[in-house]
Parts: structure tokens; C-alpha cells; sequence
């Protein structure tokens, strides 16, 4: 295993050296290399597979008693100041390794299918590679400066994958919405992580919480201004992880290809901000203030997507609020010191929001055949329907997501979102009763969104409903070209194997993996606990009524948010449209996103038109107009001055006289 040790640096360095092959080719040979498709997919998958390969060897060394793994150089020095890069293997890390590289492996194969007809497809695996090799490289990374450069580069590649279609509007505008969203929690991580290093002389995440601490206990730093250094830090997670009010770049960011909504934006950057908090833990623990915001604001954001989730139409976009609600779960864990139990259900999400997005991209892919490669129709649930007997593979894959993310035992999801709610309900019920409802609304709107995609009749093939569905999408959008080849097939049918095969692959951890972290052994606290615990044998608390309680009550309000959807959209008993319209504010307010996207385009977008209008009229007419003063105050006086340019000596005598006596006079005065 030590060989593993000695060479997990090569973890990264695989996926980068494939996307640099393919992007030299790209570069120097485009047309020789978009030709090639075959031999640069599969060096791409096989790079992610070989960094898999190491990573489940570190995971199961660590899980063998392995002492963690540093390994360090100077990068830097200058006087006093070290700087040190290199990798760490410790559990987390291990674990996170092979969250990432599993799930990047699959994307990568679904890829094949998905992208088989696109013509930049070739240079899709190129972003999706050196993605990869950026997200590695951030969780194997020992301080927050290494952890720094590549969340950046995690942010470049999000820029680039989102605006992979950059001819289409929707798309140019959602990388550059992500791209400025991420900057402004990224500028507070960077302000945050310069003031901890001021204050703790230290980017090391050990040495920084325990010298933090020492400061504020005896005096030397107050506790407002530590406050400040650690809610700036989270500001980075927060965007990251979109977490209100950073929360609005997500569902936009569903413009790119699905399998970078798996890939990025369900298991893998999104989950970088919870990484991060996790890392950053030592810091955060000890203040309390920090700990209760991190919460709140989970919360919050837990309860704020599933809230809009609950009246999307778009496939796509019900999947995206339903993760910002789910991130709002694990950082709420986080701020409430359930320190496992939120790293347990990134892992859990990790595996079944990913299948659940390729599921979704399997569904778009069979509706094109139908309805045309029209986004704002073909991802559309209006214009579904029905499609578990044309898709079978696809259909039982995302039921099984579904129940996971809707917490049924036994699957994954159940037991971390279990462990959350308990931890949350000893903190503070307040917390708990927020989180308690978004587990309700979190099962209906799950399953509403299965039902009206795949039982009934299928609605694609009914001309009305689809241009009324087109018709009501494309306001105030630039029309969508249909690129069908002229011709639309009477029905959709399930995706290639290379699209099948991830999603039967993925389903496996989404049924069994929560079974490492069950009261009768969770083996999960065992192997991932805070840095402050010490756990020397595996937590057994059995069925206890306390748990019976917890675990039955989260049953309960699951089965009342399915039972609810079966009535509406499966029965047909209950009309939500009477619904909707006897509650129209609050139906208005969750399709609308809670207006936030208008309130932030008059806010920031409108006010700081205008504040550019204001400073350049200051520019033109004060800042311009103090130069051009000078200019013309030079030029007068100037012009003035030269009459008394004469050549005459005593002349200028009877200047300097007249000035000297002036001078005399006006000292004696």
C-alpha cells in the first residue's frame, strides 16, 4: 500500500495529462483530432479510471488503520514566510477521492452516448478531464492557499462546461451568471483565508483552529474579529455549495450538457463548499456565532429550494433546486456539529442525485426523438409522460433515486438524512422542524416529478400541448433552432448502453451504501468523525426509542408528501391546478423563485448601471473638468506672463523688488 502512498500525486496528474494530449491536439491539429473521437474518449476514461484505481487503494488502506499520509515541499519563502505544497491522504480525503473519480468515471462513459452527435465532442472530454483533474487536486490539497488555486480552477472548468454551447444565449449567460456569483464568495474566501493567516500566522487547518483559539481566549484577537475572518471563509463555501443568497447560479448552470449537471453541479464542485467546511472545521467549531450562521443558512436554503422545486416543469431544473435543498441539509449538519452525518449525506447525495440527473439526460435524450432538440420542450415533464414502459432502465433507476432522496429505508438516503434531523433536533428544534417539513416537500415534489414523467399517457406526441408548452417557455427567449433532421420519431425509446450502464452502476450505492452508517454499526462515525472527536470503536446505539421516534416521524412526513403526489398526479383525484389557483401568492412566489432573480437584477444589475451612469458623469464633468481647469488656468497665465518676457534688465530688477518689499510687508504684518 505504501506504493499507493508514494504515488497518489498521480491521482491528479492522470485526468490532467489527458486533458492537456487532447488539448494540444485540439489546438494544433483540430481537424485531425475532432476525427479521432473514439481514441481520446477512451484515453480519457481510462485516466479517470487509473486515478480511481489508486483512490479506492488509499480508501481501503485508511479503512485498515493506515496512519494519514503528508507529503510536502517549499514552494515559496520569502524572510519568515513558508509556503508548502503538496498532498494529504487522511479519511476524508480517501473518501472524497473516490466519490469523485467513481462518480467522473461514469459521466465519462454516459458521455459517449449523450454527446455522440455533437460536434465539439471531442473537446467536451477535454473540459470534463481537466475538471477532474482540478477537483482531485482541491481535495487532496494540505492548507488553504493549495486549496485556493484549485477551487479557481474547479471554478474555470464550471465557466467553461456551462458555456459549452455558448451559441445559444441561455447558456453564455449562465456561465457568466455562475462566473460572477462565485467571485463574489470567492473575493470574501480569499479576504477570509489573508485575515486567518494575520491573525494565526498559518494556512494549516489544524494549526489555524488551535492558534485561532488560543488568540481569542487570552486576548489577542477579539472574538468579533475572528467572527469576521471565518464568515468570510464560508462565504466561498457558500457559493460554491449555493447556499442563499449565493444560491442563483445552479439552476441556471442546467443550460450545459446533463452530464455536467451530474458530474458538477450533483457530486462533485457543488460539494467542494461542504469539503471545505469540513476542512475548515477546527476554525469554525469554536465559535459559536460562525457555527449557528452556517446553520441557519442551510436551513434557510433547504427550506428556499425545495420551496421552488415543488412548481418546476423543467426536468433539469426541479433536479437543480432539489440539490440546493439537499446542500442546505449537509451544511446545516455542518453548522450544528453533526460533522459525519453531513459528509455522510454528501456521500449518499453524491451517488443518487447523479444518477438521478443522468436518468433525466437519458429521458431528454429519448424525448428529442420526439419533440425536437428544443431544451425549453424536450425537458419539459408537461410533454412526458408514460415512459417507464418505453424506458424501463432509465425509469427504474430514477424511482430508485427517488425513494433514496425521499428517505424509505433502506435506502441510502434514509439513514444520513436521518442522522442530520437527530443531530439538528438536539441542537435546536427550531432547526429541525425546518428541516422535518423539507423532508415533506422533498418526497412530493420527488415524486411528482416521477409520476408526471413516467406513468400515465404519453403527452409528446400531442401537437397542441406541445406548442402551447413551446409557445410558454420561449417568452422573452431568442427561438430555439430544431436540429431533428426534419423528422420526429412516433415515440422515445431507452438510451445506448454507454448511457444505461452508469445509471444501473449508480444505483447500487443508492440502495446499499447507507448501510455503513446504521445504529447497528455506523462504521461511517467509525472512519469519518471531527478532528476534535476521538472514536476508538464502532458506534452501536441499536433501535432505541429515541431513534424509533426520529427515524418513524421522518418516515411519516415522507409518506404524507407521497401520498399527497399519488393522489394528485397518479390518481387524479386531487386537482393541483384548484390548488394553485386557491393559493395563488404563494403558488406565484414558488414559480418565480421567491422573485430573488428579479430582486437581484433591480438590485445589483440596474443599480449598478446606474452607479457606472453617476460615476461617469462625475468622471466627465469633475474629474475631466479639474484637468481641463488646470490646462486652461496654464494656458492664461501663460499667455499673461509672456508680455512681461521684455529682455530688459531693470526691468526684471524692479519685478524682484516689487516682490521682495511685498514679501517684507507681508511678514511684518
Amino acid at each position: 500500500m505504501e506504493f499507493a502512498y508514494q504515488y497518489a500525486w498521480l491521482i491528479p496528474l492522470l485526468p490532467l495529462a489527458a486533458a492537456l494530449i487532447i488539448g494540444t491536439g485540439l489546438i494544433t491539429f483540430n481537424e485531425s483530432t475532432n476525427k479521432l473521437r473514439s481514441l481520446w474518449s477512451v484515453l480519457s476514461v481510462s485516466a479517470t479510471g487509473g486515478a480511481a484505481v489508486i483512490a479506492f487503494n488509499l480508501l481501503w488502506s485508511q479503512i485498515q488503520g493506515h496512519e494519514p499520509y503528508l507529503y510536502t515541499f517549499e514552494w515559496a519563502q520569502a524572510g519568515s514566510f513558508h509556503l508548502n505544497m503538496g498532498f494529504v491522504i487522511d479519511h476524508l480525503t480517501s473518501l472524497m477521492l473516490v466519490i469523485v473519480t467513481t462518480v467522473a468515471f461514469l459521466v465519462q462513459i454516459y458521455t459517449d452516448g449523450y454527446m455522440a452527435h455533437d460536434p465539439s465532442y471531442v473537446r467536451f472530454y477535454a473540459y470534463l478531464s481537466l475538471f477532474t483533474s482540478s477537483m482531485l487536486g482541491l481535495v487532496v490539497s494540505p492548507n488553504l492557499v493549495q486549496i485556493y488555486i484549485f477551487w479557481e480552477l474547479v471554478g474555470m472548468c464550471s465557466y467553461l462546461l456551462i458555456g459549452f454551447w455558448f451559441d445559444r444565449k441561455g447558456a453564455a449567460d449562465a456561465c457568466q451568471k455562475a462566473f460572477v456569483t462565485n467571485r463574489v464568495g470567492d473575493f470574501g474566501l480569499l479576504l477570509g483565508l489573508l485575515g486567518l493567516y494575520w491573525a494565526t500566522g498559518t494556512f494549516e487547518f489544524t494549526e489555524m483552529g488551535a492558534r485561532l483559539n488560543e488568540l481569542v481566549e487570552s486576548g489577542g484577537l477579539s472574538v468579533a474579529l475572528a467572527t469576521l475572518f471565518a464568515i468570510l471563509v464560508f462565504m466561498g463555501p457558500a457559493a460554491k455549495s449555493a447556499q442563499f443568497p449565493l444560491h442563483v447560479w445552479l439552476p441556471d448552470a442546467m443550460e450545459g450538457p446533463t452530464p455536467i449537471s451530474a458530474l458538477i453541479h450533483a457530486a462533485t464542485m457543488v460539494a467542494a463548499g461542504v469539503f471545505l467546511i469540513a476542512r475548515m472545521f477546527p476554525v469554525f467549531e469554536e465559535i459559536p456565532a460562525v457555527m449557528n450562521t452556517i446553520a441557519w443558512t442551510g436551513a434557510f436554503t433547504a427550506f428556499l429550494g425545495a420551496s421552488i422545486a415543488i412548481t418546476q416543469n423543467d426536468i433539469k431544473k426541479g433536479l437543480a433546486y432539489s440539490t440546493v435543498s439537499q446542500l442546505g441539509y449537509m451544511v446545516m449538519g455542518m453548522g450544528v456539529g453533526a460533522y459525519s452525518a453531513g459528509l455522510f449525506h454528501l456521500m449518499t447525495h453524491a451517488y443518487f442525485k447523479s444518477m438521478m440527473f443522468l436518468g433525466s439526460g437519458s429521458v431528454i435524450h429519448g424525448m428529442e426523438e420526439v419533440v425536437g432538440h428544443d431544451p425549453d420542450v424536450a425537458q419539459d415533464m408537461r410533454v412526458m409522460g408514460g415512459l417507464r414502459k418505453y424506458m424501463p432502465i432509465t425509469a427504474i433507476t430514477f424511482f430508485i433515486g427517488t425513494l433514496a432522496i425521499s428517505g424509505i429505508p433502506p435506502f441510502a438516503g434514509f439513514w444520513s438524512k436521518d442522522e442530520i434531523l437527530a443531530s439538528t433536533f438536539k441542537a435546536n428544534p427550531a432547526l429541525w422542524a425546518i428541516g422535518f417539513a423539507t423532508a415533506g416537500i422533498t418526497a412530493f415534489y420527488m415524486f411528482r416529478m416521477y409520476f408526471t414523467t413516467f406513468e400515465g399517457d404519453f403527452r409528446g406526441t400531442d401537437k397542441k400541448l406541445v406548442a402551447m408548452v413551446k409557445a410558454e417557455n420561449s417568452v422573452g427567449k431568442e427561438a430555439q433552432p430544431d436540429d431533428g433532421h426534419g423528422h420526429h420519431a412516433s415515440k422515445p425509446h431507452e438510451s445506448p448502453i454507454t448511457m444505461t450502464f452508469p445509471l444501473m452502476a449508480l444505483a447500487i450505492p443508492s440502495m446499499l451504501i447507507g448501510l455503513v452508517g446504521t445504529p447497528l454499526g455506523n462504521y461511517f462515525e467509525y472512519f469519518i468523525h471531527a478532528p476534535s472527536e476521538k472514536i476508538t470503536e464502532v458506534p452501536v446505539e441499536g433501535f432505541t426509542p429515541e431513534f424509533l421516534l426520529m427515524g418513524g416521524s421522518s418516515i411519516g412526513i415522507g409518506l404524507i408528501g407521497i401520498s399527497l403526489a399519488i393522489l394528485m398526479y397518479l390518481q387524479k383525484k386531487i386537482d393541483p391546478s384548484a390548488i394553485a389557483k386557491s393559493i395563488e401568492p404563494l403558488y406565484k412566489l414558488s414559480k418565480n423563485k421567491w422573485y430573488i432573480d428579479e430582486i437581484y437584477e433591480a438590485v445589483f444589475v440596474i443599480g449598478s448601471r446606474r452607479l457606472a451612469r453617476q460615476v461617469l458623469e462625475v468622471d466627465a464633468k469633475i474629474v475631466d473638468g479639474v484637468v481641463n481647469l488646470a490646462g486652461f488656468v496654464t494656458v492664461v497665465s501663460g499667455e499673461g506672463l509672456k508680455y512681461f518676457e521684455n529682455g530688459k534688465a531693470q526691468f526684471y530688477a524692479l519685478v524682484i523688488f516689487i516682490g521682495v518689499l511685498g514679501f517684507v510687508i507681508a511678514t511684518s504684518i
